[in-house]
């Protein structure tokens, strides 16, 4: 009777295992089991809706206008005559010196600038001038 007993027990034990094995790996709501494609279609899809302007465009920019950046656009000036345009206490990082330049600093052509923020910085060309630009910007 006793034997019986530990057998009875072994096989229920190996059956409440198997039934907590069976739904870990099943998952729930919270952790759901999903398949290697699944993923990759749910990243391929992604990155398809994701936009985002990685490449350089060139800006011809007239004398007197003025390109304000978007946050971390970043901007390299070809050609002509410009200055900085920033309203408040910081200035447009030139990456390529290593400076923050503030308003009214003339910038050195085929210098990379970068506009940290959204409000309000960038360049005045003073004389017709080229630009190389990376990111969001308005010409006015």
């Amino acid at each position: 009777m006793k034997k019986q007993t530990i057998v009875i027990l072994l096989v229920l034990m190996a059956i409440i295992g198997g039934c907590i094995g069976a739904y870990a790996a099943a998952g729930d709501a919270d952790d759901p089991i999903v398949t290697k494609s699944y993923v990759d279609q749910q990243i391929s899809s992604l990155k398809s809706s994701v936009t985002q302007n990685d490449t350089f465009s060139v800006v011809h920019v007239a004398a007197g206008q003025t390109v304000i950046g978007g946050e971390g656009t970043e901007i390299i000036l070809r050609s002509g005559d410009a200055r900085i345009v920033a309203p408040g206490e910081n200035g447009v990082s030139d990456i390529t010196a290593g400076l923050d330049l503030t308003d009214g600093t003339r910038i050195t052509t085929n210098h990379m600038l970068l506009t940290p923020r959204n409000d309000g910085r960038g360049l005045k060309a003073i004389t017709e001038a080229y630009l190389m630009v990376k990111g969001d910007y308005t010409l006015s």
